[in-house]
């Protein structure tokens, strides 16, 4: 009653996603703004996804649209960095409960580090610590040589949904090899609860399993084809391996990548069966 009149009074908009904060997850894989890549096209649609994943339980989400690859040039970070800017006016005004921080889900390049160093490619939340890279999907490109030349700038890597690269997934030695040079990867919740296929469903299950996963995201398009589903994917962690694991990798690694902070090491046979 006293928040009642005091909503009254001061004019503020109660919404309905007030309720549900119990479990705040952070997302660092989302194509939320508006007519820059293969996510939404208007503001509309884009406060749309926004609200959506606001239900999920989603508070923050780092931006990535594509960079590189067929979108070389046209994703700039400055031009990212404004629309992030606008987006989250359009959240404050709508009263959506989520923030949005500026990234890329960047093609691997030859010419990356370069591009970072004169500011033309995007970090996660902007922060200078790590970086989404996104590989092709129907070839395997040993990008080694990449992951060191990143970590000499100080720099760490995740790999965005490698479950959906069948020649990555074949490569598991190489992949190991990835991990150890600093490498991440980021497996993306629809993949988990089978959108995509039970090809797909299984692979990720397989890397997460074997403890190489360090991150879920949304990778998040829209409320059709490619919605958040990171509520679906941490209920399914919590039931098969334990909350602790679903926890660290929905919310608590997700969190440290936007504030800079190292990852803690994934273990799956000391979280399976801890705080069911």
């Amino acid at each position: 009653m006293i928040d009642f009149v005091r909503d009254k009074l001061t004019g503020v908009k109660k919404t309905r996603f007030d309720s549900r904060r119990s479990q705040l997850f952070t997302d660092i894989h989302c194509h939320c703004l508006p007519g820059l890549d293969d996510g939404p096209v208007t503001m509309t649609e884009s406060l749309d996804l926004c609200r959506g994943m606001a239900e999920e339980g989603i508070a923050k989400v780092v931006a990535t649209p594509h960079q590189l690859g067929r979108y070389d040039g046209r994703n700039e970070a400055e031009k990212v960095r404004q629309a992030v800017c606008n987006l989250n006016e359009s959240l404050k005004k709508s009263h959506t409960p989520l923030e949005v921080v500026p990234g890329g889900e960047v093609r691997v390049d030859e010419r990356l580090c370069q591009l970072l160093n004169a500011d033309k490619i995007l970090t996660l939340a902007d922060g200078g610590k790590y970086i989404l890279l996104e590989l092709p999907y129907h070839i395997f490109i040993n990008i080694e040589p990449l992951l060191e030349e990143l970590v000499s700038m100080g720099i760490e890597s995740i790999i965005a949904h490698p479950e959906k690269n069948a020649a990555l997934v074949a490569q598991s030695k190489t992949l190991r090899r990835w991990l150890e040079k600093s490498a991440h990867l980021q497996i993306t919740a629809a993949s988990l609860v089978g959108d995509f296929g039970p090809t797909i469903q299984k692979a990720a299950w397989n890397l997460l399993n074997a403890g190489w996963v360090s991150l879920i995201a949304t990778d998040a398009h829209d409320l059709n084809g490619r919605q958040p589903r990171m509520r679906d994917a941490f209920n399914l962690i919590c039931m098969k391996l334990g909350k602790g694991l679903a926890h660290l990798l929905c919310i608590e690694n997700p969190s440290r990548v936007i504030k800079g902070q190292e990852l803690r090491p994934v273990s799956v046979c000391n979280q399976k069966g801890a705080q069911r």
